[in-house]
């Protein structure tokens, strides 16, 4: 299956799973948004690869999916620097472990915004992209305690039982308008 000419922004492509879902697309010829934390030298380095290796134009925007506005920046900034989004891939996430009773609040509102929020928010900024074109993937990375609990993981399972009902409810919304909406449950 051919890419050529699809945008793919991946979240959290910086390592990871993320970066190896950037791999793939860009393999079939997909034009590829990163967006991660890490050294700036090195992420410079993943995005020019993407371009000698694969021939696609690589860019990458550091937004802070924590913070609303960055989230709807980087959907805004991937159609300005690459044209379009024809795929997004909602990524990103963090952990933290402790029991409910001595979990921090911090902590908490830190793992629902990057691993429930960001994916909300990435979501509701990319529809209006992909239903002017007519045709969009939305694909949300949640994880098996996405269908199952796990101690001391509270945040992180309250997080990823959202992003599946987000999931479903932006599936049904957007079912007759040539944008799919799913989510893969590793682990």
């Amino acid at each position: 299956m051919s890419l050529k000419s699809k945008v793919a922004l991946i979240t959290g492509s910086t390592s990871g799973i993320g970066l190896g879902i950037a791999r793939a697309l860009a393999a079939q010829g997909a034009d590829i948004m990163l967006n991660g934390f890490g050294d700036a030298a090195a992420i410079e380095r993943l995005r020019a690869g993407f371009e000698t290796e694969h021939g696609v134009r690589g860019r990458y925007c550091g937004a802070d999916l924590g913070i609303p506005a960055d989230v709807t920046r980087l959907i805004g900034e991937t159609e300005q620097s690459l044209g379009s989004l024809d795929i997004l891939v909602n990524n990103a996430g963090i952990q933290f472990t402790a029991p409910v009773a001595e979990f921090p609040d911090e902590r908490w509102d830190a793992v629902i915004a990057i691993n429930l929020s960001a994916v909300f928010h990435a979501t509701k900024a990319a529809i209006p992209l992909m239903q002017r074109r007519g045709w969009g993937r939305i694909i949300n990375i949640a994880s098996a305690h996405g269908l199952v609990a796990s101690a001391q993981k509270a945040a992180y399972v309250a997080a990823k039982h959202g992003v599946l009902g987000l999931t479903k409810v932006a599936a049904i919304e957007l079912a007759n308008s040539g944008i799919t909406v799913n989510a893969i449950c590793p682990g």
